[in-house]
């Protein structure tokens, strides 16, 4: 099960912490080479410890389309979309990936939103609705391809059929006589592949993508790239204090599809160009801390809401006021410097041509 992952995690040099009441290898004592890896080759991350949430029944793709903003009625087998779950005054609960398959809707959803979100879903299903939700998350492993040479190393794994695919297309094949899913996209910008692995089968899986020659990457190293990517995370730049085109998610929205839970306010500010601010990326002369006020010329222009210190660099994510300016902005995160910058995960805009990779 998912103690022989671990135990091969161990050996290979892997310290562990809790997260979301699991234990989760931060690092494997390599965290730049893993970065170098995934930038340049290609790396393994362990997501196993996401949450994946199981919706069936007959009226699962409906319920779906009327809890989150992306259009599931559109999609077939096969195919996949990112989809924001939102308040009804449109504040960001989670960014999610779900999964279609024949006869139901697999959603990996973020460590720390498992349960409240498996909550949050039951409370809309009424009594005449097909819908059925389940917790796999124990049943299930994930893992992330992160790399240029992703491509490459699944050719060597045999499964050269999902290469050139489009992104979330996913299907079940064999891997070292195993079924797994693999689905295009990695949960960042680079390019990858996620991998859902039955939890009895996933040492086995992790050692075979291991020996195929990807570098193990740690949770700590996957928030570094997380956050110099752009992808926004529950608790930082996904809370109560703002909407999914605030977080550059525009490209998890169907703007033609009818009612859904925050619509009416989504549709609001995208017809009235009511967005106020967006979040952005900073590159920083020095550390900083999250929650820290952002200010150009003394005047507070924004929050800083996480931060990461990379190879010689000190990068972080911050929600700026739309007036005050874009990439290029020269800002002060209480007294330390910084220049605002794009990050490839995020979107301002429906033509824009940057976005996640979920």
């Amino acid at each position: 099960m998912i103690e022989q992952l671990q135990d091969l995690q161990s050996a290979a040099g892997a310290t562990f912490e809790a997260i979301a009441d699991t234990q989760v290898p931060v690092s494997f004592g390599n965290d730049a080479a893993a970065i170098q890896a995934a930038q340049a080759g290609v790396a393994l991350c362990d997501r196993s410890h996401w949450g994946r949430i199981l919706v069936s029944d007959d009226d699962r793709l409906r319920f779906l389309h009327n809890q989150s903003t992306n259009d599931f009625q559109q999609l077939k087998p096969g195919q996949s979309c990112d989809t924001v779950f939102v308040t009804s005054t449109a504040r960001t609960i989670d960014l999610a990936t779900a999964y279609v398959t024949e006869d139901a809707v697999l959603l990996i959803v973020s460590p720390n939103r498992r349960q409240s979100l498996m909550e949050w879903l039951d409370r809309y299903i009424f009594f005449a609705d097909k819908v059925q939700l389940q917790d796999v998350t124990s049943e299930s492993a994930a893992f992330s391809l992160i790399g240029p040479k992703s491509d490459a190393l699944l050719e060597k794994l045999g499964l050269s059929a999902m290469i050139g695919q489009p992104y979330a297309t996913h299907q079940l094949v064999q891997l070292a006589d195993v079924e797994v899913r693999v689905a295009v996209g990695s949960g960042l910008a680079t390019p990858g592949y996620t991998i859902v692995v039955p939890a009895s089968k996933a040492a086995t899986v992790w050692s075979n993508i291991l020996q195929a020659g990807a570098v193990p990457l740690g949770d700590r190293a996957w928030e570094q790239l997380r956050i110099q990517q752009g992808r926004p995370a529950p608790d930082r730049e996904l809370t109560d204090d703002y909407n999914p085109l605030e977080a550059g998610l525009w490209q998890t929205i169907s703007f033609e599809k009818g009612c859904y839970i925050g619509q009416e306010t989504i549709a609001r500010l995208n017809t009235y160009k009511g967005v106020k601010q967006y979040l952005w990326g900073i590159r920083l002369s020095a550390p900083a801390q999250p929650g820290s006020v952002i200010t150009v010329e003394d005047e507070k222009v924004g929050k800083l809401t996480s931060y990461t210190q990379t190879e010689g660099d000190h990068f972080g994510l911050g929600y700026i006021r739309a007036k005050a300016g874009g990439a290029g902005l020269k800002v002060k995160v209480e007294e330390t410097t910084g220049v605002v910058v794009d990050v490839p995960f995020l979107r301002r805009g429906q033509e824009s041509g940057v976005g996640g990779q979920g």
